[in-house]
């Protein structure tokens, strides 16, 4: 009607062509491409109105490639409105499922494992032999130099799970309260200190947790101080020592025993004061909100 040339229509009409079939098979700008290679061939040498038939052609293979996906654009528009991909949420967890396995909580679990050990070696062969005794002292102590290193492994390179908060004074507890009932048992230390230090440890960490809904009673210089006397007295305990070392690992653990009840008053002090400031604060905040 306009005189545009049938070469021209053809190709148009070949690029809408080839870019429909092109939309089936070749996704995004591999689509565009095919479409103008086909318009190019159904037109050579087509004037203005050819290669007005090719852009039309291609818009048309845009439009149609974009019909064909639409996954790719769905996953698109949710990046751009910030939520991400499912496969990446997953990724994620597993990621944080396989931060358990850090070297922080592998610390941790070598101290539990080393609990069984120390008591079967502190026990073998009547639990008087030095050979064992010395053997027992260095589980112990691999057992007491781990727990230095974990926890400022943990806090230092941002690998603290919650598996590490249950075990890990668990596994304080255990090579501690293990070392000081086979002694007792053994009658080589009395049992009111161990029932003393027991008692003590106990008790802080169920005060711990019932005042964890207020707030979290921080270690103090003193409790680190406590931690230190124990583990020194502890382990001369378990070595075989005779003459003036006898003598001076009873004041070691003299010490100990002071430092241990000192600092469990000071812990029932801060978790009387941590109750009645989170108490007044909550008081605080219903009357606000009331107002």
């Amino acid at each position: 009607m306009t005189g545009v040339p049938a070469s021209a229509a053809g190709g148009s009409s070949g690029a809408r062509r080839a870019a429909a079939s092109a939309s089936t098979a070749v996704p995004g700008k591999v689509a565009e491409a095919a479409a103008a290679r086909s318009a190019d061939g159904g037109a050579p040498g087509a004037g203005p109105s050819a290669s007005s038939g090719v852009r039309h052609g291609g818009t048309a293979g845009e439009a149609a490639a974009g019909g064909a996906v639409p996954g790719e654009d769905a996953g698109l528009d949710a990046q751009d409105d910030g939520k991400a991909p499912r496969g990446a949420k997953i990724a994620a967890a597993a990621v944080n499922q396989a931060s358990v396995w850090n070297i922080a909580n592998l610390l941790t679990m070598l101290r539990l494992v080393l609990v069984p050990g120390f008591v079967a070696l502190m026990l073998a062969d009547g639990g008087y032999d030095p050979a064992w005794r010395s053997l027992a002292w260095a589980a112990f102590a691999i057992a007491m130099i781990t727990d230095l290193f974990d926890g400022h492994l943990a806090r230092t390179y941002n690998l603290v799970t919650d598996f590490g908060k249950i075990a890990d004074p668990i596994a304080d507890k255990a090579i501690m309260g293990a070392a000081l009932i086979c002694l007792s048992a053994l009658g080589d230390l009395p049992w009111w200190v161990t029932g003393i230090i027991l008692g003590r440890e106990l008790g802080i960490t169920l005060l711990r947790f019932l005042v964890i809904r207020y707030g979290v009673i921080p270690a103090s210089r003193g409790g680190k101080l406590k931690t230190l006397t124990q583990g020194v007295a502890v382990g001369m305990y378990v070595l075989a020592l005779t003459g003036w070392l006898a003598t001076l690992r009873w004041w070691v653990m003299a010490a100990a025993v002071v430092l241990t009840v000192v600092t469990g008053l000071d812990y029932v002090k801060q978790a009387i004061v941590l109750r009645r400031q989170g108490i007044a604060e909550r008081k605080a905040a219903l009357e606000e909100k009331e107002a």
